[in-house]
C-alpha cells in the first residue's frame, strides 16, 4: 500500500509541475530518489505523463476540435497543425536516438539539481529583459519559429531543464507574448509527451508487471487531476506575474536537493 501512496504522490507532483517551468521530470527524479521509489526501467516517470496529456486535451478540446474540422478549408488551421508537427520533429528524432543515454546517464539527481539552479537564474534573467511581444497568437507563428522552438525543446531532454520552461523562454525570445508562448508550450506538449509515452511503452512493456501497472495507473490519475488545475490557472498567472516565482522555486529546490545529496547520498 505504501507504494501506491508514493505513486499517487509522485503523480500529483507530475501534474502540478508538468506545465510549469520547473521541470516535472527533475522533481520526480529527486523526490523518487529520496523516497527510495524505483520503477522498472524508469518507465513510471514517463508513462504517468499521459494523465497530463489528457488534462490538456480536456481543457482545449473545443479549440482543437474546431481546428480539426477546419483543416479541409482553412489554410491557417493547416498552418498551425503543420507548425506543431514541425516543432515536434526535432524531439522525436533526437529522443529516439538518445533514449538509452538519457535514461542511463542523464536521469541523475546531481544533474537535476544543477540544471534546476541554472534554469532558475535563466528564468529570472528572461523576466527582467525588455522583450517586445510582437506575436500574440500561438496558432499563427511562422513555420521557422515553430521549428526553432522545437529545437530549443530538445534541451529539456536533460532532466531539470524543463520542457515547458525551454519552449516558453525560446518563444518569448523570438517575440511571443508570455501568454502565447505558454499556450504553444501546452499544444506542443501533446505530441511530444504522447510520443515519449508510446516509445517508452514499446521499449519496456515486456518488463512491466501487474504491480507496475497498478502504480502507473495510480500516478496517471493523480497527474490528470493536478494537471487539470494547473492548465486552467497557469496562463492567467503568468500573464500577470511572469516567471520569477518559479525561478526562485527552482533555485531553492535545486540547492536543497544538492544539500540533501551531500548529507544523505
Amino acid at each position: 500500500m505504501s507504494q501506491i501512496i508514493e505513486a499517487l504522490f509522485l503523480g500529483l507532483i507530475e501534474g502540478l509541475t508538468e506545465f510549469l517551468p520547473v521541470s516535472s521530470t527533475g522533481h520526480l527524479l529527486l523526490v523518487g530518489h529520496f523516497l527510495g521509489f524505483e520503477s522498472t526501467g524508469k518507465t513510471f516517470e514517463v508513462l504517468i505523463q499521459l494523465g497530463a496529456i489528457l488534462a490538456i486535451l480536456s481543457v482545449y478540446f473545443n479549440k482543437l476540435w474546431s481546428i480539426a474540422k477546419a483543416l479541409p478549408y482553412d489554410p491557417m488551421a493547416r498552418h498551425f497543425v503543420i507548425g506543431v508537427l514541425v516543432a515536434f520533429l526535432p524531439a522525436a528524432v533526437i529522443g529516439a536516438l538518445l533514449h538509452g543515454f538519457i535514461k542511463d546517464v542523464l536521469f541523475d539527481p546531481w544533474i537535476v539539481c544543477m540544471t534546476l539552479i541554472v534554469g532558475g537564474f535563466v528564468l529570472m534573467a528572461i523576466d527582467r529583459m525588455p522583450l517586445e511581444a510582437t506575436k500574440t497568437d500561438a496558432t499563427r507563428f511562422p513555420l521557422s519559429m515553430y521549428f526553432k522552438i522545437g529545437l530549443i525543446q530538445c534541451a529539456a531532454m536533460v532532466p531539470g531543464v524543463s520542457r515547458s520552461g525551454a519552449t516558453i523562454v525560446g518563444a518569448m525570445l523570438m517575440g511571443a507574448s508570455k501568454r502565447a508562448a505558454a499556450e504553444f508550450s501546452f499544444f506542443l506538449a501533446m505530441p511530444t509527451m504522447a510520443g515519449a509515452f508510446a516509445y517508452d511503452l514499446l521499449k519496456n512493456y515486456k518488463f512491466l508487471s501487474a504491480n507496475d501497472a497498478v502504480l502507473i495507473g495510480a500516478g496517471f490519475v493523480s497527474a490528470f487531476v493536478a494537471a487539470l488545475v494547473v492548465v486552467k490557472l497557469f496562463l492567467d498567472y503568468v500573464s500577470r506575474h511572469g516567471f520569477t516565482p518559479f525561478a526562485y522555486w527552482r533555485i531553492i529546490v535545486g540547492a536543497a536537493g544538492l544539500a540533501a545529496l551531500i548529507v544523505y547520498g
